[in-house]
């Protein structure tokens, strides 16, 4: 049966991965949007090759751009944020919400509202707005598939169980580039090796989340919404080889981990085919090669980024989202070699401790807390030293 689906940030790496797998399924799906921030001659190429029916750049001041490229096409062009959110609204069989940082919030939220399939790769919906974001879940009958893939992997250990038979959830952390390095060593790493990721190919945002282990603590702060089991049955556990992506343990201590490549196209084909399975160009999981599994409890001395996450958990209110703010202001400053490495969780913490928010009750009241958390991590790095 052909499917309907619209991709919200079809030009991203979740997009690309995304568009390959509807690429080697022609017949399976029919494209009703696509968009992205800017690549506006990036996005017609590919509003043109899939037939979407509209194409919509965030930022509208490329929307001339974008009509130019799709200059007699037929295919609509639109821009800015309320065509983004009109485009997440309009009715289709998916939607994969795929725009990175609170960009993506309100396009979410469209989809959700609209009573959809949603398979959510927008960490801030639920890092940042998860009361919100699961209270319009509910209330709409949507259905939130999770694309990140720990997420996914405990989605789909949890399929045929029941909730309340869960003892543990753990989720895997890669440990990142640095896993290994003293704490002198990691003062000092650059961003070119902060980005280097072992076994992930990702942007440079996310790529320094993961050597900071904050990726990991975001996703604590997903996974506590994603699945009610409660903070004192979420744990993380380093697994350097990527191979194991997240486990459930019941309470007959039965555990169940989801295994498959480093690659992002197998949780994406999870939520494409759900509740089906599909065909995916990957290689065969091969143990004996790989050799061997190994595990380590995260160390929290020299990567203190998930226990200021789960802080964020039980502070709550507005601390996760405030969290989150700090951190992408942090990282942005990293990356401009304005701190260092050792810095961004500094800052993230400082911001975090600097004021209490209470719980945004609404999507303007998460983007209001996010832009005032955005203040402040500005000022706490003005009193911060480049290392």
């Amino acid at each position: 049966m052909t499917r309907s689906i619209t991709l919200l940030g079809a030009t991203g790496s979740i997009g690309a991965s995304t568009l390959d797998l509807v690429r080697r399924n022609p017949d399976d799906w029919n494209v009703e949007a696509l968009s992205a921030n800017c690549s506006a001659k990036e996005l017609a190429a590919l509003a043109r090759e899939f037939g979407a029916k509209v194409a919509v750049v965030g930022d509208e001041s490329c929307l001339d751009e974008l009509k130019d490229a799709l200059a007699g096409s037929g295919i609509e062009a639109a821009g800015g944020s309320e065509a983004l959110c009109e485009a997440a609204a309009r009715p289709v069989d998916m939607t994969v919400a795929a725009i990175v940082g609170c960009a993506g919030l309100a396009p979410t939220m469209a989809a959700v509202r609209r009573g959809g399939t949603v398979a959510l790769a927008n960490k801030e919906a639920l890092v940042s707005a998860g009361d919100v974001m699961m209270s319009a879940v509910a209330q709409n009958g949507a259905t939130l598939l999770p694309t990140d893939s720990e997420h996914n992997a405990i989605f789909q250990c949890l399929a045929g169980g029941k909730i309340e038979d869960v003892a543990r959830i753990t989720l895997t952390a890669s440990g990142g580039p640095l896993r290994t390095w003293s704490r002198e060593a990691i003062d000092a790493a650059t961003p070119e090796q902060a980005v280097a990721h072992p076994n992930w190919s990702m942007g440079a945002k996310i790529s320094v989340d993961s050597a900071t282990m904050m990726n990991k603590g975001l996703e604590y702060i997903e996974a506590f919404h994603l699945f009610p089991v409660g903070l004192d049955r979420l744990r993380i556990v380093v697994h350097p080889q990527s191979v194991i992506h997240s486990m459930v343990e019941y309470r007959d201590r039965s555990t169940l981990a989801q295994l498959g490549p480093s690659d992002m196209r197998v949780p994406i084909a999870s939520c494409l085919a759900w509740p089906e399975r599909m065909e995916t160009p990957l290689e065969p999981l091969d143990l004996s090669s790989i050799g061997e599994l190994t595990f380590h409890a995260p160390d929290e001395a020299r990567f203190p980024a998930t226990r200021i996450a789960r802080e964020a958990i039980e502070a709550g209110g507005g601390a996760p989202a405030v969290l989150n703010a700090a951190n992408e202001i942090a990282v942005e400053a990293f990356l401009a070699g304005q701190i260092g490495f050792s810095r961004i969780t500094a800052v993230a913490e400082t911001t975090l401790a600097s004021y209490s928010a209470a719980a945004p009750a609404s999507l303007e009241d998460v983007l209001a807390l996010d832009a005032e958390a955005r203040i402040r991590a500005r000022d706490a790095l003005e009193n911060t030293a480049l290392v």
